[in-house]
C-alpha cells in the first residue's frame, strides 16, 4: 500500500552507531559486575580479619586490586567508546548541515536567476515614476485651489486623523469638555446693577 517507502533507511554510519552504543552497554554491565565483586572480596577480607585470618584476607585484598585494575581498563575503553560515538553523531550532523547549506544556496540561485536585475530596476524605476507623478498632481491641484480651501483641507485631514486615532482620554475614562468656539461675553457691574431682576426692597 505504499507504506514501505515511509519507512526511514539505516545506513552503513547508523549500524556503526548502533554497534559502538551496544559495545559501550556491554561495558557498563561489565563495570557492575566488577564492582559487586569489589564489594564482596572487600567484606571476606573484613570477615577473614574478624577470624584471624590474616593470609586469607590478603589473598581477598588482592583479587580485589586486580579488580580494580580491570575496571581501570574498561574505563578507558568505555571514555574510547563513547568518544566515537560523539565524533560519528557530530560527523552525521555537520553532514546534515551541510546537506542544508547546499539547498539553501541551490534555492537562493534560483531566486537570484528567477529575479533579474533588469527587472528589479523597473520596478525601481516605476516606483520613482509614480513619486513623481503624484508630487506633480499635489502640485497642479494647490495651484487650482485657493488658501481658504486649502484650509479647509487640512481641517478634513486633522478630522480623519482624529477619528483614526484612538482617544486617549476615552480609553482612559476621562471625559473632558469641549472648549467652546467663542469667548463668553462678560457682564459689568454696571450691567448687573441695572438689571431689572435686582429690585430695591423698602427699608
Amino acid at each position: 500500500m505504499g507504506n514501505g517507502s515511509s519507512v526511514p533507511k539505516v545506513t552503513a554510519q547508523d549500524r556503526a552507531v548502533l554497534d559502538l552504543k551496544n559495545q559501550r552497554d556491554k561495558l557498563r554491565r561489565y563495570q557492575k559486575q566488577i564492582q559487586h565483586v569489589l564489594d564482596r572480596e572487600q567484606a571476606i577480607a573484613k570477615e577473614a580479619l574478624a577470624a584471624g585470618k590474616k593470609d586469607r584476607a590478603l589473598t581477598a585484598l588482592r583479587r580485589r586490586k586486580y579488580q580494580e585494575g580491570l575496571l581501570s581498563k574498561t574505563d578507558a575503553q568505555l571514555e574510547t567508546l563513547q568518544g566515537l560515538v560523539s565524533s560519528i553523531e557530530f560527523s552525521l550532523v555537520q553532514r546534515d548541515v551541510l546537506h542544508g547549506l547546499k539547498l539553501g544556496n541551490h534555492v537562493l540561485s534560483e531566486l537570484h536567476r528567477q529575479m533579474k536585475i533588469e527587472d528589479v530596476e523597473k520596478l525601481m524605476s516605476e516606483t520613482a515614476d509614480g513619486i513623481a507623478y503624484q508630487k506633480e498632481i499635489n502640485e497642479l491641484l494647490m495651484n487650482e485651489i485657493t488658501n481658504e480651501e486649502e484650509d479647509a483641507v487640512q481641517e478634513e485631514l486633522a478630522r480623519l486623523e482624529r477619528e483614526a486615532l484612538p482617544q486617549r482620554t476615552q480609553t482612559e475614562g476621562i471625559h473632558l469638555p469641549d472648549v467652546p468656539a467663542t469667548e463668553p461675553e462678560r457682564q459689568t457691574e454696571d450691567a448687573t446693577a441695572a438689571s431689572p431682576e435686582r429690585v430695591a426692597l423698602p427699608a
